[in-house]
């Protein structure tokens, strides 16, 4: 439960424990050597009490009136006992009313086995209490015993238990209370260390430009203290990171900048041949056949890497952050459209389209939305075999508009699909392909729908697999064109 606590809490925990083992540690040894003060106190008024009891005996120490009790200076709370030699004892004691009480046989028998010459501390039964008992030896058939209680001693050192506890309990309260602002002052660096590292955590640092957190204060970095040492490494760490953020990014902008004017570059040349080759191959000459079938694999060729320029052109596009169209779509429109497409490509596969009769209206880009299904209609019928099961359903869920394109197709393998939405991904090893693929329909489809702030997730097994895109919908936003002609709602 300690470990979990806060440094503050630790801090503070520590204090107050040396603290309490300090106050502690003053208290026990106040006490010892107060007790040790007052026991020697009690002890030389002892041996004078002896002095003044013996001399109010009668002589050779026989029994006077009283046992002594009656000479002058006795105080209460005293015992006297005289021991024979033949083991008689004859004792009482002055109770605190000045009362002469006579000690039971039991309470005899402990003063007849007291060494002589040798304050000690005796408890005697019955309700009397502790005493500091001294014996001495009057004549050889007579020994003296006199006491003297230690109830005050004990009152005393009670007294000052009290006084040392509660002093204890309020060094504690107001230890605990300034302690806590201490260390709330002390470790205030360490906070806005752990702030600006928070505010750095929620920074998207995988793309685009980063800026980090503002630089700590002078003050968190001064080299004289712990904390300031850490907020100064802090602060080297952060300008190191921010150094390799933005020879990433200006690395990044040079590779898409070339990539953006390369494909804008090929564009051209790449139509040009496909122009002429067309041209050549249709301008009624009598060509080889071989010849014929060069052309005819320059110009599909041509149109295959076409096609590879306009993807990377968008690509590009998005990664600079260009804004879309911003116009009420109709996904349901564009799902029935797709998959007409779809369909007419390749007829080996079965096509399901599922749209509900209320439309379902996003705002964005009608043709990137097309693109991005007609990419997994595309995706699903390249890597799936003949005889597929292919369904694009719509919906809508909390306000946000539902795409799933489900395939019954063999399934993503698991290495693949952490990468799968990367550029130039491919799933070649488990999926089987019909035509080629360039591996950026799918990053093309993240990228899309992440700038429509939509999200695209897959979920796979053999037998099932399902790309679902969520788009915030619009509240009520007409649409200006009527729906053209489309198939049934559930067709196939």
């Amino acid at each position: 439960m300690v470990q979990s606590w806060s440094l503050q809490k630790r801090l503070v925990a520590g204090i107050l424990a040396l603290l309490a083992l300090a106050t502690l540690a003053i208290g026990v040894l106040s006490v010892v050597f107060l007790r040790a003060n007052l026991v020697d106190q009690l002890d030389e008024e002892l041996r004078m009490t002896a002095q003044r009891v013996e001399n109010s005996l009668g002589p050779g120490g026989g029994r006077g009136p009283g046992l002594g009790f009656d000479g002058p200076g006795i105080p209460v709370d005293s015992l006297v006992g005289i021991v024979q030699a033949d083991g008689s004892v004859a004792a009482a004691y002055l109770d605190s009313e000045a009362d002469v009480r006579e000690l039971s046989s039991a309470q005899r028998r402990v003063l007849a086995q007291l060494p002589l010459d040798s304050p000690r501390t005796v408890r005697i039964s019955g309700g009397v209490g502790e005493f500091r008992v001294l014996a001495e030896r009057v004549d050889d058939d007579t020994a003296l015993v006199v006491g003297l209680s230690t109830r005050e001693v004990q009152t005393t050192i009670a007294r000052l238990g009290a006084v040392i506890t509660a002093v204890l309990i309020g060094i504690l309260i107001v230890a605990g209370v300034l302690g806590r602002e201490v260390a709330r002052v002390a470790l205030r660096p360490l906070t806005r260390i752990r702030e600006s590292a928070t505010t750095v955590t929620q920074l998207p640092l995988d793309r685009g430009t980063v800026a980090l957190a503002d630089r700590l204060p002078k003050l968190d970095t001064d080299p004289g203290t712990e904390v300031g040492q850490l907020g100064s490494a802090f602060t080297r760490m952060l300008e190191h990171v921010q150094a390799a953020f933005d020879a990433r990014q200006a690395s990044e902008e040079k590779v898409r900048r070339f990539v953006a004017d390369a494909s804008h570059e090929l564009r051209t040349p790449l139509a040009a041949i496909r122009g002429y080759s067309e041209l050549t191959r249709r301008s009624g000459h009598e060509l080889p056949d071989d010849i014929r079938h060069a052309l005819s694999r320059i110009e599909s060729e041509s149109v295959r890497m076409s096609a590879l320029v306009d993807d990377l052109l968008l690509l590009a596009r998005l990664d600079e952050g260009r804004e879309l169209r911003k116009d009420p779509v109709d996904l349901g429109r564009v799902l029935v459209d797709a998959v007409a497409d779809a369909r007419a490509t390749s007829s080996a596969h079965e096509w399901v389209v599922r749209v509900p009769e209320t439309p379902v209206v996003v705002e964005g880009d009608e043709h990137r939305l097309h693109q991005v299904v007609a990419n997994l209609l595309a995706n699903a019928r390249i890597h799936t075999p003949d005889g597929t099961r292919v369904t694009a359903a719509l919906g809508s869920l909390e306000g946000r508009a539902i795409v799933t394109i489900t395939d019954t197709g063999p399934g993503i393998p698991d290495d693949i699909k952490p990468v799968l939405f990367e550029r130039f991904a491919r799933a070649d090893t488990s999926r089987s392909r019909a035509t080629g693929s360039t591996g950026l329909g799918l990053a093309i489809v993240a990228g899309v729908v992440a700038a429509h702030r939509g999200r695209v997730t897959v979920s796979s097994r053999p037998g099932e697999t399902v790309f679902t895109i969520s788009l915030p919908l619009v509240a009520a936003a007409p649409l200006a064109p009527e729906r053209p002609q489309e198939p049934p709602r559930d067709a196939t």
